[in-house]
């Protein structure tokens, strides 16, 4: 029961409109971090990748819960589709990288096609002005193993290489999240080609 209620107050805490994050136009904060691709660390660097294009940066409660299973998997399915409107991905979590190893790797979720991002201190997150909390208690992930670190809000920012925010997406089922920055992406990459 104690599991059920707290699995209750994090999905409703993740599906919550992230009303403070930064909006449109504001000027995304930089950031470095551990991250995971495929089951390998390495040091993951916005401001690369957004020489490469815009960047579809993820925020996400916890690597193997329900709703961000499902997430992952979603990314996953339509990697094909963000790369050819030019945009890349990557997941951040207050996950530790040990737990995004494993999450990154695993073929039912980021299948080794999404990179994801260790902000175990919750900094990111709160340089991206999203909620940072604590569950009640620790809870038992979809793989039975303890989930026991703070979580940032589900919302989705697409930065733009000027590092600007173009939108911020909040408040969403995790598919439709993944489905609103596919159609955020390809909207961007229209406006850039009419230019």
């Amino acid at each position: 029961m104690r599991r059920t209620l707290c699995m209750l107050g994090l999905s409703l805490a993740a599906a919550m409109p992230a009303l403070a994050a930064l909006q449109a136009g504001e000027l995304a904060p930089e950031f470095s971090a551990l991250a995971s691709l495929g089951g390998k660390t390495f040091n993951y660097v916005l401001a690369d990748e957004l020489k490469k294009g815009p960047v579809v940066v993820y925020f996400y409660p916890s690597a193997f819960t329900e709703g961000c299973n499902v997430e992952a998997h979603t990314f996953s399915v339509h990697k094909a589709d963000f790369d050819a409107a030019g945009a890349s991905i990557i997941g951040v979590s207050l996950d530790s990288i040990d737990r995004l190893n494993a999450f990154s790797a695993d073929p039912k979720y980021c299948a080794g096609k999404i990179a994801v991002a260790s902000d175990a201190e919750g900094l990111i997150a709160k340089g991206y002005q999203l909620k940072v909390q604590g569950a009640s208690e620790p809870f038992r992930d979809t793989r039975g193993v303890l989930v026991d670190h703070a979580f940032a809000e589900r919302t989705t920012f697409i930065v733009t290489p000027d590092h600007r925010v173009y939108t911020t997406i909040g408040g969403l089922s995790p598919a439709a999240n993944v489905e609103t920055a596919l159609k955020a992406v390809r909207q961007l990459a229209k406006t850039h080609a009419a230019k």
